[in-house]
């Protein structure tokens, strides 16, 4: 018989939500906000669950620091191939908790040998964009 016992209890709705809005803060600044605010008048709900679940859940676990998460997520959705705008947030937020420019281009040129060569080439594209973004606001050392 399996036992759950060694589960933590649950936690309310409502720290799940504040837990996930602060950590979404913290990796994304204001652009976690944007993301959130977009879905207010079409899907709210789905805008709450990006929050509580992700962010409010497994961002929130003790087992991997932001940065590491970053780097993973990244890796994720440059191989899926379609997820350009998430995958851009993510840049932004790898950037925002660590990562160097130079860490983000790897992990993208990583895809190349699992998730193939256009995969790679879109997640360079959309890393430029960032990056370019980036030293509009503040020049790169």
């Amino acid at each position: 018989m399996v036992s759950f016992q060694h589960l933590s209890k649950p936690l309310s709705e409502a720290s799940r939500f504040e837990r996930g809005l602060s950590k979404l803060k913290e990796i994304d600044g204001a652009a976690g906000d944007r993301v959130i605010e977009s879905l207010q008048q079409i899907a709210p709900d789905l805008g709450r669950y990006i929050i509580e679940f992700p962010f409010g859940d497994i961002y929130s676990r003790p087992g991997l620091d932001l940065k590491s998460r970053e780097i993973a997520t990244i890796a994720a959705l440059a191989a899926l191939g379609n997820a350009h705008p998430q995958l851009k947030v993510h840049i932004h937020g790898a950037l925002n908790v660590g990562c160097s420019r130079e860490e983000v281009i790897e992990v993208l040129m990583q895809m190349a040998v699992y998730a193939g060569f256009p995969a790679a080439l879109s997640g360079i594209a959309v890393a430029g964009e960032v990056f370019a973004e980036r030293d509009k606001e503040e020049p790169h050392n």
